[in-house]
């Protein structure tokens, strides 16, 4: 698909993406092609995804012969001056910030897995070809399962979900099982506070989830495959049933893909909203029909997973990386990164930041480098006092630690996680005694209730919390308490639900004692 259908013809481009709608993208392009039918001009509007800088957001761009121009955030009320100011040519408006790839959040990222959001139109499986779509596939379909296979080891991708285990390392195990089914489910239940990037990249990238995919289907012989999606990502399922449907009736998918002998068939699974289901163990349970509860392991899913079957669990993030890695060769993809974190991480900014988004970079960036060079600080002007990395259940870091690079052995060595990217951002007015209650909250909520140091834990945490907070019993010897409970909760939960729980809590007390001691004086002043 081109810039421009016609020489007369003008192409507009109004995101799709859920941030973009729910700021109202729906109305803007209404607007957009009423006042162009009242002008008598000829546009046409493609709905694609988001580039992924949210406080733009709607952000309308113009194909022009010098490339496309940036226009937000815009409001239908800004439509008409649009036009008036000659906007279809590119030209200057108080909204306009130039060329798209030229602002500079875009152009200092390294976007291997969202190279085409925001480029393309999200289910046009033409468009996606006309950006490189089904290279890494095409080539996959060459290869020997075990030649794929070691190309994804070699290129060093780790799982992007949080865990940060070798993908080449658990797809030859699927590979190597003897069995006479084999799936694969991809977890796209993303629940973390924070994170966005599954959804943006389903939203506005859908075929490269379907090209990964398929392509992990025919490294360990699976025939079948379920994306995992929460039903609080309505937009998201929609667009990738299109897309599935679109590859299924251009021989992406099914029967002999692009007439080799390779058949693999693909279908959307919605979840019910709980989150321990972004466990593996517990969404392959939700699969099969049943409550979502943590499995015990071993068995590893790798050898007994869905319906007892083996199975490789990915996340989004992790399968959206391996038709780049098929398309331009392991070591291509290697030599971003650094250490054993190769490659590139979405990474995704929110919270009270200024410039609030997904900032795709090289393992290896400073925590400093994304707050500031790429999100401009605190939205409120004040200083970050904190971030939370890594969902609810990462650890807090102070200003102190803002140099630590992002590499999953920089951040275990300051006992915190890289998790799925996201950075929560907190200026000096948080009050990190309230952020510890909330993660013993969370889990209390979100616990499946399968074991003990979980299910009870939690909840004692919230009480052990709340006395400190009312200042009704020894500071010390309640977060002496507190200390031994996370102890337990660490070591004898069944998963990472109630094991990391306590690396938020840890992590408050460690580098802010002094909002946990609260005399009741303190508290009745309040």
């Amino acid at each position: 698909m081109t810039e421009a259908m016609t020489a007369e013809q003008i192409t507009l481009y109004v995101p799709r993406d859920a941030a973009a709608l729910s700021m109202g993208a729906d109305k803007v392009a209404a607007m957009l092609r009423i006042e162009a039918d009242r002008r008598g001009v000829d546009v046409r509007i493609v709905r694609n995804g988001s580039h992924g800088m949210l406080w733009l957001e709607p952000l309308v761009e113009v194909a022009t012969p010098l490339g496309r121009m940036a226009y937000g955030p815009v409001t239908p009320d800004d439509v008409a001056g649009l036009f008036d100011a000659g906007f279809l040519e590119g030209m200057a408006h108080p909204l306009c910030h130039g060329l798209t790839l030229e602002i500079p959040y875009l152009k200092n990222q390294e976007r291997l897995t969202f190279a085409r959001c925001g480029i393309v139109d999200p289910v046009s499986v033409e468009d996606y070809r006309n950006h490189g779509g089904f290279a890494g596939l095409e080539r996959a379909l060459t290869m020997t399962s075990a030649e794929i296979i070691a190309e994804v080891t070699e290129s060093g991708l780790r799982g992007r979900g949080g865990a940060g285990f070798p993908t080449g390392i658990k797809w030859k195990t699927v590979g190597d099982a003897v069995a006479d089914e084999k799936f694969i489910c991809c977890n796209a239940d993303e629940g973390d506070s924070g994170t966005f990037a599954d959804r943006m990249i389903m939203e506005g990238d859908p075929f490269i989830l379907v090209e990964g995919m398929t392509i992990a289907a025919i490294a360990v012989g699976a025939k079948q495959g379920y994306i995992y999606i929460r039903s609080e990502y309505p937009h998201a399922v929609a667009t990738m049933r299109e897309a599935i449907r679109l590859a299924y009736q251009q021989k992406w998918l099914g029967h002999g893909i692009h007439g080799s002998t390779h058949s693999f068939d693909l279908e959307v699974r919605v979840g019910a909203g709980a989150y321990i289901c972004g466990e593996e163990t517990s969404m392959l349970e939700s699969l099969e029909g049943k409550r979502g509860t943590v499995r015990a392991k071993p068995p590893l899913p790798a050898l007994e997973g869905l319906f007892g079957k083996p199975t490789v669990v990915n996340n989004v993030l992790s399968l959206t990386s391996v038709p780049v890695i098929l398309a331009r060769g392991a070591k291509y993809y290697k030599d971003f990164g650094v250490g054993r974190s190769r490659g590139t991480q979405p990474f995704q900014l929110g919270g009270n930041i200024r410039h609030g988004g997904i900032v795709e970079k090289a393992f290896g960036i400073t925590l400093h480098e994304l707050l500031y060079n790429f999100g401009g600080g605190s939205a409120s002007g004040r200083p970050i006092r904190a971030v939370q990395v890594g969902g609810p259940l990462g650890a807090y870091l102070p200003p102190e630690h803002f140099d630590t690079p992002k590499d999953y052995e920089a951040f275990a060595a300051r006992e915190a996680m890289v998790g799925h990217g996201g950075i929560v951002v907190f200026d000096d007015t948080v009050d990190m005694a309230h952020q510890a209650r909330f993660a013993m909250e969370f889990c209390a909520a979100e616990s499946c209730g399968k074991c003990t140091p979980c299910r009870i834990g939690a909840v004692r945490g919230v009480e052990i919390m709340d006395r400190i907070l009312a200042g009704t019993a020894p500071a010390d010897k309640q977060l002496t308490l507190l200390e031994d409970l996370c102890e337990v909760m660490a070591d004898g939960s069944l998963c990472a639900m109630g094991g990391l729980t306590p690396m938020p809590v840890r992590s408050a007390i460690k580098h802010f004692p002094e909002d946990f001691h609260r005399p009741a004086a303190a508290i009745a002043a309040e």
